[in-house]
């Protein structure tokens, strides 16, 4: 069998996983391109989440290399009740702050799968 030098790193590379702290907190896309992201047979929900990491370039680096040989790349993580997930990243950016690095990454969700809390913005508990 032959074996490319690239093609284990492809085996490798394909995933972002959260390795400590809480589950990603998942935002509405509200930008016109990213909503584009979601167009198909299916209706999937893009959504955005913000990570801090070590080394954010590396990682938008690995999502082009695998959209560049056309495969997908999936963010894993836990959720709430601990379990493991899975989601396909179809857009990455990463950002640096003063605190470090900030890997902004859009995620499909399968909208029959997702639970969407919506936030009035009003904070009751101040009001009484």
């Amino acid at each position: 069998m032959v074996s490319f030098p690239d093609t284990q790193a492809y085996l490798m590379d394909d995933k972002i996983t959260i390795i400590e702290g809480p589950p990603p907190i998942f935002e509405p896309v509200q930008d016109g391109w990213a909503l584009g992201l979601g167009e198909g047979p299916h209706l999937p929900l893009t959504v955005m989440t913000r990570l801090r990491t070590f080394n954010g370039p590396a990682l938008v680096e690995r999502c082009y290399r695998r959209w560049k040989a056309n495969l997908p790349i999936h963010l894993h993580y836990r959720n709430d009740l601990g379990l493991e997930e899975k989601a396909p990243i179809v857009a990455a950016r990463s950002v640096g702050t003063e605190d470090g690095h900030v890997l902004l990454l859009w995620i499909s969700l399968d909208i029959q799968k997702v639970q969407i809390e919506l936030d009035s913005g009003d904070d009751e508990a101040g009001e009484e």
